[in-house]
């Protein structure tokens, strides 16, 4: 009955549906750049949906203040390439994770070109807009094998949806298996956490074996999870001492690439 009365409420004339309030929207913004080999996109998908059903997600989803998140995962590499495997959906039992389990692994598709990350955290801070949700913490959750090399500089966006109080979380990849060695950086979760996370309470969690990734999800959930109640931001509040890295490594390796390959095609 708790579910049917929105439904029937929106049938009355003049009714302008409310937003359903969670304990957090999250995004999970997943890397199908080119760089990634058909085996890699098939352990992410399955790594995202044994996480979501795992018994330590479900229950810190529903040990949550109101007991429910909205979720949405959603493929992304260049900076117009960002593909929705399953919209906005409430999570509020063990039978939703399954249900949107299910939905990420029905059938798999193809990498898509370059990466943008930019592209990704400005998709993603667009996509909170108007999606029927209200939480009381609004997450970025983005996956990577590389650097930014397309778009606008990952630290523009970044600071736009910061402002806007969204947190970005991150995933760097830093496996070796993938295809365009060019773009691999050893030191992938320094390059995250100089310059693409950000907000209360953010983290990254780096990924070193593709073994470990199920485990390395479930934590990053879980984590996010538990922290999905408002935080409070007071007035004077700073981002902690980034690292120092160049943010723009991943343009230059492209630049660098193409002229490379325009002088000898």
């Amino acid at each position: 009955m708790r579910r049917l009365a929105p439904l029937l409420l929106a049938c009355l004339p003049g009714f302008a549906a409310a937003e359903t309030e969670v304990d957090l929207e999250l995004f999970l913004a997943v890397d199908v750049s080119r760089s990634m080999t058909p085996r890699e996109l098939e352990i992410q998908r399955r790594g995202y949906a044994e996480a979501l059903v795992s018994r330590e997600v479900v229950s810190a989803i529903e040990r949550g203040l109101l007991g429910r998140i909205a979720l949405t995962y959603v493929e992304w590499a260049g900076a117009a390439s960002q593909r929705v495997v399953v919209d906005w959906t409430l999570i509020e039992s063990r039978a939703d994770a399954e249900a949107f389990a299910e939905k990420i692994t029905a059938h798999f598709e193809d990498a898509m070109r370059r990466t943008s990350i930019s592209g990704a955290i400005d998709y993603a801070t667009w996509a909170f807009d108007e999606n029927g949700f209200q939480g009381l913490r609004r997450v970025i959750d983005i996956s990577g094998d590389g650097p930014n090399n397309q778009g606008r500089t990952v630290t523009d966006a970044r600071d736009e949806a910061l402002a806007a109080g969204i947190v970005i979380n991150g995933l760097p990849l830093m496996t070796k298996e993938g295809m365009g060695a060019q773009w691999h950086l050893d030191d992938l979760d320094v390059y995250y956490r100089a310059c693409v996370i950000g907000g209360p309470a953010s983290f990254v969690v780096p990924v070193l074996d593709w073994a470990d990734f199920p485990t390395a999800v479930r934590r990053k959930l879980v984590q996010e999870l538990a922290a999905a109640a408002p935080v409070a931001r007071p007035a004077n509040f700073h981002q902690p001492q980034r690292p120092a890295y160049d943010c723009l490594i991943g343009e230059r390796i492209w630049d660098q690439y193409f002229r490379d390959w325009m002088e000898n095609p």
